[in-house]
């Protein structure tokens, strides 16, 4: 989430293509702004994760991974589907599953 996030800041078009999205998309230089933008937020999340990690406050963690992993991995799956990318689309569906159950379970607070 953090550092992934910033990959956009650098290299747009490479971040679309790797996400999932198609050529079609990644082309269009206004659609890099918008990733951008979107990403900047992404990164928050992992920064927040991040800050309340090391402040033990684990509880959080598990809180922002079992929210975060749920509904931004169902709109990313989606999205990436909607675009004909169906095996990305899995992968982001299953990962961010995996995420989200961990922090729902409370697996980061429990260790």
């Amino acid at each position: 989430m953090t550092f992934g996030g910033m990959w956009s800041l650098f290299n747009a078009r490479d971040s679309m293509l790797e996400f999932g999205l198609p050529r079609r998309i990644a082309n269009i230089r206004g659609t890099a702004s918008v990733f951008q933008v979107g990403n900047a937020r992404t990164t928050v999340i992992g920064l927040l994760v991040f800050y309340f990690y090391l402040r033990n406050q684990f509880a959080v963690v598990d809180t922002i991974m079992a929210i975060t992993g749920a509904y931004c991995g169902l709109i990313d799956s989606y999205v990436v589907w909607r675009e004909g990318n169906g095996k990305k689309a899995l992968f982001r569906l299953l990962s961010s599953g995996v995420l989200s159950a961990w922090g729902y379970w409370g697996l980061t607070a429990g260790w």
